[in-house]
């Protein structure tokens, strides 16, 4: 069987399993874990920030960041396809108390300055406001584009004017400063604050780094407790996560396999594949007379996992534990399933 559902689905490498064995722990909870300390120091110069914090999931991060910029009731400006909207099961509202005021952003998934002062909501004795604008990058939905940094300091610019704080999903922000051939701190030298996720294409088995300046994380910090993820001997997940670190130059290789999945997707009669931008190919099944479930189905008898993506689209992710001969299969495959 051949994974494509997500570069999550990655099982950690040699390396990784070496540094899980030999890392130094300590209580977490007490800032006494020197692997999780010397984790977060890296990750937050990585993304430039002052500080960042070791969270379960990325979901959790995000959640954790709009708690802590936002106070109960007021409103976050978010694309409606962003995926603090779409799978985060409400979050934003049980965790925070938050409202969310969807935009339609524009195909890319970023808002435009214009859109984020119609959407601001100044408050009032009658209105709670805008509380937090929420980008995401690359935006997952959307076909993982990659955000150009322009558009992410567009958008927080017309926020910051607002004083409305900014925080950026960059579950695969790595994945758009490798695409754009820029410096990851391009992407996020706008923004307040930045999750990024260890566990997807850098390959860890699990975590992601929340980033932003002292007193954010410290707050951060507090929240985590309060949402169950205060952790203790966790250097042992932590080593792993510093050498997720080093894999970010690897991820180039994940979107040349993803174009070369894509080309040959195309010549598929009855696939319209959208050309990807980094590791998501997203392929529109609907001339071949399928239903996303029936497709998916279809695919899994050949032995190939991919992901339903709307009523006939599938979602294929490219991964670093994926080569040139697995995508060669997954075309001979999806071809005899799906042509």
């Amino acid at each position: 069987m051949i994974d494509c559902r997500s570069d999550t689905v990655t099982k950690p490498d040699q390396a990784m399993r070496e540094a899980a064995l030999s890392a130094e722990v300590g209580d977490d909870v007490y800032g006494e874990d020197p692997t999780v300390n010397e984790l977060e120091a890296r990750a937050a110069d990585r993304v430039g920030m002052d500080d960042a914090l070791f969270v379960p999931t990325g979901t959790m991060g995000n959640q954790i960041a709009a708690r802590v910029h936002a106070e109960p009731g007021q409103e976050v400006l978010a694309d409606r396809q962003s995926h603090v909207v779409k799978y985060e099961l409400g979050g934003l509202a049980q965790h925070a108390g938050l409202q969310v005021r969807m935009l339609d952003a524009d195909p890319r998934g970023i808002p435009t300055p214009e859109q984020v002062a119609a959407g601001y909501v100044e408050e009032d004795a009658h209105r709670p406001g805008t509380g937090l604008l929420c980008l995401e990058n690359t935006h997952n939905v959307r076909g993982g584009v990659a955000i150009e940094p322009d558009a992410i300091a567009a958008a927080a610019e017309a926020a910051g004017e607002r004083d409305v704080p900014v925080h950026l999903d960059g579950a695969r922000v790595f994945n758009a400063a490798v695409a754009l051939e820029v410096p990851v701190t391009a992407i996020t030298e706008r923004v307040d604050s930045v999750m990024f996720c260890l566990s997807k294409g850098l390959g860890a088995p699990i975590g992601s780094m929340l980033a932003g300046d002292e007193d954010f994380v410290a707050r951060a910090r507090r929240t985590r407790k309060l949402f169950g993820g205060g952790m203790r001997q966790v250097g042992v997940v932590a080593g792993p996560g510093l050498e997720a670190l080093e894999n970010v130059d690897d991820l180039a290789e994940d979107h040349e396999l993803a174009e070369l999945l894509a080309a040959g997707l195309d010549d598929v009669p009855g696939l319209s594949v959208r050309e990807p931008e980094t590791n998501i190919v997203l392929v529109d099944v609907a001339e071949t007379g399928l239903d996303v479930e029936a497709a998916l189905d279809r695919l899994r008898e050949r032995g190939v996992l991919a992901t339903p993506f709307g009523p006939t689209t599938v979602r294929f992710c490219t991964h670093r534990d994926l080569d040139e001969r697995d995508v060669e299969a997954v075309l001979e495959r999806t071809t005899a399933a799906l042509g």
